[in-house]
Formats: structure tokens, C-alpha cells, sequence
């Protein structure tokens, strides 16, 4: 009980500096509000580390792939209605097809278009604050002994059982 007490108090220390360090590595030029999927993102990574979801194939390739996706709906299209649906059905297709499924990168493409980003957003936001949650969550996994570490596998796909 006591060791389970220790595990999540440290888990939420460490999502906690991991936000931080994701909102101050591209803060004050970016709107908090285009890093909310990372806090989805946070949860996988400090509280399910070992998850497929969680592994950098899907954390990169899921949340630069959605994103992508939502720019450039929103540059070829605008930001009508349907296109906010296009986007989240391409998000979808591109996940299952490349095995990053990364659910909180579901989000990219309603925060890309309602934000009206521009490609740039690829790297700043995105890019760079998903590389801080990263990169803080490997160092914060192995400092305490015994802790599950991430990540669990660097290219592993994230698979979805076919609906």
C-alpha cells in the first residue's frame, strides 16, 4: 500500500514538472490552450509508461501527423464545420494506418483548425513540447528504482483491434 502511496505521489510530481517544462519550453509565443492534448499526452507517459499508446512512435508520429493534418484542412479549406469533421476522420485513418494511435493527439486537429495554425505550429508548439514531455518523462522514470521505465519501446505500434 505504502509503495503504491509512493508510486502515484511520484507520478504526479512527475507529470506535474514534465507540463511545466512542456508550457515553458514554448511559452510566451504559443496559447497554452494549442499544448492541451499533451495533457493527455502527460497522463499516458507518467501514468501508463509501458502502454503502446505511450511509446514514441505513437507520441511523435500521432500528434505531428494529427496536427499536419488539422493545418492543412484548415489552409486548403478553412474552418467551416465539416471540416473540423474531415480532419478528425483523416486523424483517425492516418493513427490506425501508421499504428500511432496516441488518443490524446485525437485533439490536434480541432485545436490546429480553431486556432487557425499555420505550419510553424509543427514545430512550435507541437514539435517542441511533446519533445520536453519526452524527454522528461525518460529522465523522471529512471530516477526511482524499480519504477516502470519509459519508454518501454521505441518503435512499437500502437494497435487498435479492428472495429
Amino acid at each position: 500500500m505504502r509503495t503504491a502511496c509512493f508510486g502515484l505521489l511520484w507520478s504526479a510530481l512527475g507529470i506535474g514538472l514534465g507540463i511545466v517544462a512542456a508550457l515553458y519550453a514554448v511559452a510566451p509565443p504559443v496559447n497554452p490552450f494549442l499544448l492541451a492534448s499533451l495533457g493527455g499526452s502527460a497522463v499516458f507517459l507518467f501514468g501508463l509508461p509501458t502502454a503502446q499508446a505511450a511509446q514514441p512512435r505513437a507520441l511523435f508520429l500521432g500528434h505531428l501527423g494529427t496536427a499536419l493534418i488539422g493545418i492543412a484542412c484548415y489552409q486548403t479549406f478553412g474552418d467551416a464545420l465539416w471540416v473540423y469533421a474531415l480532419a478528425q476522420a483523416l486523424a483517425l485513418v492516418f493513427m490506425r494506418v501508421t499504428g500511432s494511435v496516441h488518443p490524446p493527439a485525437g485533439a490536434n486537429p480541432l485545436i490546429m483548425i480553431h486556432s487557425h495554425a499555420g505550419y510553424a505550429a509543427l514545430w512550435q508548439p507541437v514539435l517542441v513540447g511533446i519533445t520536453m514531455l519526452a524527454a522528461i518523462a525518460a529522465v523522471w522514470s529512471r530516477l526511482r528504482p524499480g519504477a516502470q521505465r519509459y519508454p518501454a519501446a521505441w518503435l512499437v505500434r500502437s494497435e487498435v483491434r479492428p472495429s
